[in-house]
């Protein structure tokens, strides 16, 4: 049973004067992939009490309330000193608007891209912020709720001397994901407070990472979910950390590193080069206005990170051209993301569409999304200019208007996973130069890619576990008993269903539900791909999904061995319509090389 327990926050002491604060949550906190493990979370500020006294990162909007109580039963605020933001988002701006209005007189401290940011969070009237150049003091006023706070603008390696032993050093670590990002470190305590790097998104009891190995598959997945689309910029950043002799990582997310380390930071090197040394690589350029066309982007990432390609994400606002140049040079495919600002593209992205129609061989597979307020006219944009170049599109483009749902992104993760798996096609056709064999196998895979079949999730029952997958290769065997022959791949379930008396069932997909999404990437262990499905169970016992056009309960008579899959012959016990007026969804494929 899920644990149902209030949200609350966590205080204990980390270092001399130094607490950490955990705001924690023990539901799933909101529909973003990176938290579908749905182990909860925490969001850990830190609280240094020197002669001065900082406060890093205060938490999200979900815990303003309970952080700010929490603050003032103790008398934290009433000598609070700096407030230190390793990135800005809005979400951790609505903690901060509340935070300076008990305590107007402490200062922020941040980095340059996220003072900007800043600014149009907050100021009515502050264009003092662009008045500076980058050579003057950056001890600035932003005009907030009738009142001015003070921002001090950190560059890489300033330092802050709190006293008592304690002086913070600031590095700017910008990555794509997060282009304003600094962490900091205390020589005093020897802790690097480490923002997005070394977390997971797990609640528990645990301060620190004693029993760190049961940690292992949370850090794991919340790399992959975060950083693996970056993982060019997370080597790089931590080669620049590895010189501080640190006792302790402090993130963002989850338990303290302490016992684990040098062990995570290898990890972490060995994830970024497992990414860089993928067989497909996919160069992924965007920007964005308000967050919504970098959400769709991080989505699309994680499913191109799924699928086993390396992928590099580029925000075109903070990558020099040769940077982008050299990114498309190196690149099997490659996807354009933009928002729609008065009609038309950011200078950025129409500077990345001419470094790509210049240089990018039409061989590369391509991509466009975008989200839109009006009109979307950047996406239309880019998607015709592409397409009179003659470069091939890995998926459909995606457009979406205002803010993305949790349904545009799963379509958008899946468009990442059809996306590889377009590129892997095109590689396979142009890299083998003998023409006359390779040429002629193309046809035949062209051709036999026509044959189309109903799109259908076959389930069944593992021991106790249910399991699922996406299946076009289906057919009517027999009018007498009725009966199908299904082609399931020897990588799947082939093992199920192995033996004459195996049962399964059936779903026939209906047009314009789009469920082959849940079931479109492996499976995660321990992940129930039907915990947001609307299912009852069959009376042997399998999945049934409510939303599907019909199902058919079968029984497995026989099984053909066909090379890379088993051919299933099996009968139709029982069957059931639930949409009489519904259309078969059909998959329509452009090769039968593959899926």
């Amino acid at each position: 049973m899920a644990d149902v327990r209030p949200r609350d926050v966590q205080v204990a002491e980390i270092g001399a004067n130094t607490l950490v604060l955990r705001s924690r949550t023990w539901e799933r906190l909101k529909f973003e992939v990176e938290y579908a493990r749905q182990r909860g979370t925490t969001a850990n500020s830190y609280l240094i009490q020197a002669q001065e006294t900082v406060l890093i990162d205060p938490p999200g909007a979900s815990f303003t309330d309970l952080f700010l109580e929490e603050l003032q039963q103790h008398q934290y605020l009433q000598r609070l000193n700096y407030i230190v933001l390793s990135h800005v988002n809005p979400n951790r701006v609505a903690t901060l608007k509340r935070l300076l209005e008990v305590a107007p007189y402490a200062t922020v401290m941040c980095s340059k891209p996220a003072a900007n940011t800043l600014h149009s969070l907050l100021a009515d009237q502050s264009s003092s912020i662009y008045a500076a150049r980058d050579d003057e003091a950056l001890d600035l006023g932003i005009d907030y709720a009738a009142r001015t706070f003070r921002l001090h603008i950190v560059r890489d390696e300033d330092v802050l001397d709190l006293g008592n032993g304690h002086t913070l050093q600031f590095y700017f670590i910008p990555t794509p994901r997060w282009p304003d990002a600094i962490c900091t470190y205390d020589p005093g305590t020897r802790i690097l407070f480490s923002d997005k790097l070394f977390g997971a998104h797990v609640c528990d009891e645990a301060v620190v990472d004693e029993h760190w190995k049961r940690y292992s598959d949370d850090r794991r997945y919340f790399f992959d979910c975060i950083h693996a689309a970056q993982a060019i910029q997370v080597e790089a950043v931590l080669d620049k950390l590895a010189a501080l002799p640190s006792k302790m990582y402090a993130p963002a997310h989850g338990p303290m590193v302490r016992h684990s380390l040098t062990r995570l930071t290898q990890d972490y090197r060995n994830w970024c080069q497992q990414q860089e040394s993928q067989e497909v690589s996919v160069a992924l350029l965007y920007t964005s206005a308000y967050g919504n066309t970098a959400t769709l982007a991080h989505a699309i990432a994680k499913g191109i990170a799924d699928a086993g390609s390396a992928v590099e994400l580029i925000d075109c606002e903070f990558t020099e051209p040769d940077a982008i140049a050299r990114a498309i040079a190196r690149c099997d495919g490659f996807i354009i993301g933009s928002p729609t600002l008065g009609g038309h593209a950011p200078t950025q992205i129409q500077t990345a569409l001419g470094i790509v129609l210049s240089t990018a061989a039409q061989t590369k597979v391509a991509g466009v999304f975008g989200s839109y307020g009006w009109s979307g006219e950047a996406v239309d944009m880019l998607e015709s200019k592409l397409q009179d170049a003659g470069y091939r599109f890995g998926f459909d483009t995606i457009r979406v208007k205002f803010t993305p749902t949790a349904e545009t992104l799963q379509q958008a993760e899946a468009a990442g996973i059809e996306f590889v798996q377009t590129v892997k096609r095109a590689k396979k056709v142009r890299a083998p130069r003998q023409i006359s064999v390779e040429a002629q196998t193309d046809r035949t895979g062209q051709a036999v890619g026509r044959v189309t079949g109903s799109l259908c999730v076959l389930t069944a029952k593992d021991r106790d576990i249910h399991v699922g997958i996406l299946t076009s290769w289906v057919s009517q065997a027999t009018f007498n008993p009725p009966g199908l022959t299904v082609a399931v791949s020897k990588e799947s379930l082939a093992d199920v269903l192995a033996e004459p008396g195996a049962q399964f069932v059936l779903n026939i997909l209906k047009e314009g539900r789009n469920l082959r999404r849940y079931f479109l990437k492996p499976p995660i262990p321990g992940e129930d791909r039907f915990a947001e499905l609307a299912t009852t169970e069959a009376s042997n016992g399998c999945k049934v999904l409510k939303d599907a056009l019909a199902y058919l309960e079968c029984t497995v008579v026989n099984r053909m061995d066909c090379g890379d899959h088993w051919l299933l012959y099996a009968t139709a016990n029982f069957g059931k319509v639930w949409d009489a007026s519904g259309v078969t969804a059909v998959q329509h494929r452009k090769s039968g090389n593959s899926y």
